[in-house]
């Protein structure tokens, strides 16, 4: 077990005994992935995704700096990852092959639908002065009001995060009547006030006026076509209004009224005297939703509050009230007015003598949202240096780069998320305190941890700038498929943190929000599609031994064959083992699997081109493209048929994918005397 990792020590400067010969094995990365034809398209499609900025795109830019301090725009193009992740996507759906035109079409309106979210055309005033200092991500379940018309339909579970535009009665009734807009819509739709928040309307000096924000769930969609003239929302009773401590009537309106109950002053036989309370506290825990069971499948969520004290409380909802935990968020304060107080038994918690807060018919809730926040990041020299970066296209080699920063969220720990950088990062670019990471390279090392209680395993990653070692936490098993020494490897959502030890510590977690890896080397895509790939000869692959390379061949009778067939392991298709107590084991998951095995192949096979041959190995769907059988029907076969088998195979041509997996790694290779592996055929 390793108990942490380091970035390969030329990362960091320093020269080890045999750095001559990493110095060339890095130069020779270089050259291979300067050729890389995938990582050419992502330059190609972002130079012509990129737009001419006008001056309303520019409000939603990545804000940048030059060297000298001036603040300036950056091209609002988007950014690498964004385009890698949509590439990959489009080629998972389309297994038979795609074009530059596909891929250029997905993208194109892809970011159409991102712009169109972000568009401020037509928007309020008030809603565009907001805009300038909206600086939360959006809520879980948030859905846009242009999203609204667009489908017709509201779940009663959707969030609207939206902005007062205007606040009336209707003529002639006491009907009170929000028009609301939101920072990512043109349109702006009615709601129909629910009567709880009467007292809060504008009319009467309250705080539900023109440029207030609001979240709010729990809504019914009423259709033009249901005899209306346009369409509205009906009355929800589950609204809460947002506070901004920069404005000076919401301050005044928190310190000098919100903040006069602690938790400290509640008693149960007050609240049931008539009391009233008007808390303020932070939301430090939001639990998950629980069906109780014991009193007829009731839902119930809890809340953790704490107050300025540190004294914590519970504040429950049950049944239909669970979705307004859909519009709070942890690290948010919260403002409780007139919250019914229950006590432990009547809330069925499980700490006797505590009383709870709980929603009642006469509460409504103020928030303080959490607001997260950014910082400057310096754009790397590496993105410089390395050939075919899209920075290159931003640089000017007398002045340095234009972009040298960029601004990025970052979390209450002060990690900073790199979900949206705008451009590639190196391996040499890592360090201390960094989430939402994604990385493009090759695989030289990966193994499991024996006998842990969690699936673990240990993936050394290397690039043009350098190798890590990342810790992937899987949730049951793994589920990546096949991956093995050489593969080229996208990975999305890696955390970076220094350890005690001062090493780097890259780790990966599969329920992460965008968590994700991808085995480029076996996408059936790359080969089927001309964009994504340049044809290489065999001859060729002696200076090629990084990347996955494209090549055209035939099968090669004269030379070496062998042809047998296997037990695999389903989930990760490595081959098992059996063991002194019969039974089977993976090699690469460490684990017992005699459930989950399957017949495969493992081929061992000469192939030729006009310039060389090159003996070497697959398995799975693979091997099973270049013998035009499966493992099963092979292994029924008459031994003799087997025998001469291959020679049905002769003139048969192929386009493969070839890596080189001749590194020295942990995991044991189903043919260590052969340097290449051959991950996807295509028969021609």
């Amino acid at each position: 077990m390793m108990s942490h990792f380091k970035i390969h020590p030329l990362i960091n400067g320093e020269i080890d005994e045999d750095s001559s010969v990493e110095v060339m094995r890095q130069h020779q990365r270089q050259l291979v992935e300067k050729e890389d034809p995938f990582l050419k398209f992502i330059d190609h499609a972002k130079l012509v995704l990129s737009p001419d900025d006008d001056e309303e795109e520019a409000e939603d830019n990545v804000r940048s700096s030059n060297r000298d301090g001036a603040e300036q725009k950056e091209s609002n193009s988007p950014g690498w990852t964004w385009i890698v992740s949509r590439i990959l996507k489009t080629c998972i759906s389309y297994s038979s092959g795609v074009t530059s035109a596909i891929l250029l079409s997905e993208l194109s309106q892809a970011l159409s639908k991102q712009r169109r979210c972000c568009a401020s055309r037509n928007r309020p005033e008030c809603i565009k002065r907001l805009k300038k200092k909206h600086l939360r991500p959006k809520l879980s379940n948030t859905l846009t009001i242009d999203l609204i018309y667009e489908k017709n339909f509201l779940s009663l579970n959707s969030v609207l995060e939206a902005v007062i535009v205007d606040a009336f009665a209707l003529p002639g009734t006491n009907i009170y009547m929000l028009t609301l807009g939101d920072f990512w819509s043109s349109n702006t739709i009615d709601l129909y006030l629910h009567r709880r928040y009467y007292d809060l309307v504008s009319i009467y000096g309250g705080i539900l006026k023109k440029g207030r924000e609001i979240f709010l769930t729990g809504c019914y969609f009423r259709t033009a076509s249901e005899g209306f003239g346009y369409a509205r929302l009906l009355p929800t009773e589950y609204l809460v209004i947002l506070l901004d401590e920069d404005q000076d009537d919401d301050a005044m309106l928190i310190g000098a009224q919100f903040c006069s109950d602690p938790f400290s002053s509640i008693s149960l036989d007050a609240a049931n005297n008539g009391v009233t309370y008007l808390l303020y506290a932070r939301i430090e825990y939001i639990g998950p939703l629980e069906i109780l069971e014991k009193i007829g499948g009731t839902q119930r969520r809890q809340i953790t509050l704490v107050d300025n004290d540190g004294m914590l409380l519970k504040f429950i909802l049950w049944g239909e009230q669970v979705v307004l935990a859909n519009l709070l968020s942890v690290r948010s304060m919260l403002v409780v007015d007139k919250p019914f107080i229950a006590s432990f038994i009547e809330s069925a918690i499980e700490t006797p003598g505590i009383v709870c807060l709980e929603y009642g018919s006469a509460t409504q809730l103020y928030l303080v949202p959490f607001i997260q926040q950014e910082e400057q990041v310096y754009v790397s020299l590496s993105q410089k240096q390395i050939q075919g970066s899209m920075i290159a296209t931003t640089l000017d080699p007398s002045q340095g780069p234009k972009v040298s920063q960029v601004t990025l969220p970052c979390n209450s720990q002060g990690s900073v998320d790199f979900s949206n950088y705008p451009f590639r990062t190196f391996i040499v670019d890592l360090h201390d305190k960094m989430i939402g990471v994604s990385l493009y390279g090759v695989v030289t090392d990966i193994f499991s941890e024996a006998n842990a209680e969690k699936t673990i395993y240990y993936m050394t990653i290397e690039d043009t700038t350098g190798r890590i070692c990342a810790k992937l936490h899987f949730s049951e098993s793994w589920s990546v498929g096949r991956l093995s020494l050489g593969h080229t490897v996208y990975i999305c959502g890696l955390t970076c943190h220094m350890t005690k030890q001062k090493c780097l510590e890259a780790s990966w977690f599969q329920n992460d929000v965008g968590a994700s890896i991808i085995n480029i080397s076996c996408l059936p895509t790359i080969l089927s599609s001309s964009c994504l790939h340049r044809l290489s000869y065999l001859a060729d692959l002696s200076r090629k031994t990084s990347g996955t390379n494209v090549c055209r061949v035939w099968l090669d009778q004269s030379e070496q064959w062998h042809v047998n067939t296997t037990i695999a392991h389903v989930s990760c298709g490595h081959f098992v083992n059996a063991t002194a107590s019969a039974s089977v084991e993976c090699e690469f998951c460490c684990c017992n699997c005699e459930n989950e095995i399957m017949r495969d192949f493992h081929l061992k096979i000469t192939v030729a081109d006009e310039s060389a041959k090159v003996f070497a190995w697959c398995t799975g769907q693979t091997a099973i493209e270049l013998l035009q059988i499966s493992p099963d029907e092979f292994h029924e076969l008459p031994e003799e048929e087997q025998v001469i088998y291959p020679s049905s195979l002769e003139n048969e041509r192929y386009m493969i994918a070839v890596v080189y997996c001749g590194q020295q790694g942990r995991l044991k290779q189903a043919a260590k005397e052969v340097s290449w592996e051959i991950t996807g055929a295509l028969k021609l």
